[in-house]
């Protein structure tokens, strides 16, 4: 009987630990799945993130001689501030050069209007003239046709002696005038013809270059309008102004400097606009899209500071696709590497505002896959 409850009593011991391991196994299963349900399978994190923004860079858009630096490195600008003076001597007399030629154009048209008055008016006197040469022409024709009728009976009287010799004469040197007469006023017509023609071709040209148009749209002023405002635009390019808000950041220029259009001077951050570049695993992103909620940390600030972001896209390719030297992934020798993703970021402006980024600084991420449905 003692040996029975001997056996009894390990064989009970055996039971009641295995039960505990039995009820740990499903605590510990119970409560990966509240952690999975509540955790794991809502949130996904990488700490693979670094602070970005869209930099902007300062290039003059004229060339010439640097005459002053308002800015040093760190320096915190506003949109407008001026940052580079540029020597504007010549943008200036570039610009006294253009209004001069456009009120030379404006004078010119001027004249070209006043031109075609005078043209019309000498189209009108040369009517005239052909008007008065044609009666001239007419006049003398019919002088020439008398004389010639004058001098036919004189010759046919002369031969039955009717008419003396002299009166002969007189008769044949009327005849000579009277065509020499007719010959001079076809030649005055032709010609006041001509001089008319010629004032209609001239008035054609004057006239192409200014009809359909007043001064102020007369193309050749507009060239010489536009000529002027571009030399103005020039010379208030010589003031090199700040694109955004946001801190000076690798500045080059110096006094003194030539500098061209186009070089680069100086960068501006806007650290009010940074946003957090991600780079998830490709296996991570199955739920992730854009307008989801973002809790965002730095290592700057530690774990005391959380920023509010919100996904906004993602990249057109991997890191690696658009590395230095892409990976040549159809070689024979190939090992399968989780590729990472671009997820862009955006993050609330308060917060940046109350704890500033700088670019590069790295990040921790951690998006909400159920926010934003």
């Amino acid at each position: 009987m003692e040996t029975q409850m001997t056996q009894a009593a390990p064989n009970t011991t055996r039971r009641r630990l295995f039960t505990l391991l039995a009820a740990a196994f499903a605590v510990s299963a119970v409560g990966y799945g509240v952690y999975w349900y509540v955790q794991a399978s809502r949130y996904v994190s990488t700490d693979n993130a670094y602070a970005a923004a869209e930099v902007a860079q300062v290039t003059p858009s004229v060339g010439g001689t640097v005459a002053e630096v308002k800015v040093i490195d760190t320096q915190n600008v506003k949109k407008g501030d001026v940052l580079v003076v540029i020597d504007d001597t010549d943008a200036r007399l570039a610009l006294q050069l253009a209004e001069a030629e456009y009120g030379r154009a404006i004078r010119k048209v001027r004249g070209m209007v006043a031109t075609d008055t005078g043209l019309a008016a000498q189209i009108a006197a040369r009517d005239a003239d052909e008007t008065r040469t044609a009666a001239q022409l007419q006049a003398a024709q019919a002088d020439f046709e008398r004389a010639q009728i004058d001098l036919q009976r004189r010759q046919a009287l002369a031969k039955s002696g009717s008419v003396s010799g002299d009166e002969l004469t007189r008769a044949q040197n009327a005849y000579a005038t009277a065509k020499a007469n007719l010959e001079v006023a076809g030649a005055a017509a032709t010609q006041a013809r001509a001089n008319r023609t010629a004032a209609v071709g001239s008035r054609e040209a004057n006239r192409a270059l200014i009809d359909n148009s007043s001064v102020d749209t007369n193309p050749e002023v507009a060239v010489a309008r536009a000529r002027r405002d571009q030399a103005r635009v020039d010379l208030e390019r010589t003031i090199v102004r700040a694109p955004v808000d946001g801190v000076v950041a690798r500045r080059q220029v110096q006094v003194g400097q030539r500098v061209q259009a186009g070089a680069s001077l100086l960068s501006v951050v806007p650290v009010t606009e940074m946003h957090v570049d991600a780079n998830f695993k490709e296996v991570q992103l199955q739920d992730v899209k854009p307008g989801q909620v973002v809790e965002v940390q730095s290592d700057l600030y530690g774990d005391k500071v959380a920023y509010r972001g919100i996904v906004t896209g993602f990249s057109g390719g991997t890191g690696s696709a658009f590395s230095l030297i892409p990976a040549q992934n159809a070689t024979g020798n190939w090992i399968k590497v989780v590729q990472r993703l671009p997820v862009r970021i955006k993050l609330d402006a308060a917060d940046l505002v109350k704890y500033p980024l700088q670019v590069g600084l790295s990040m921790h991420v951690k998006i909400d896959t159920r926010s934003g449905k």
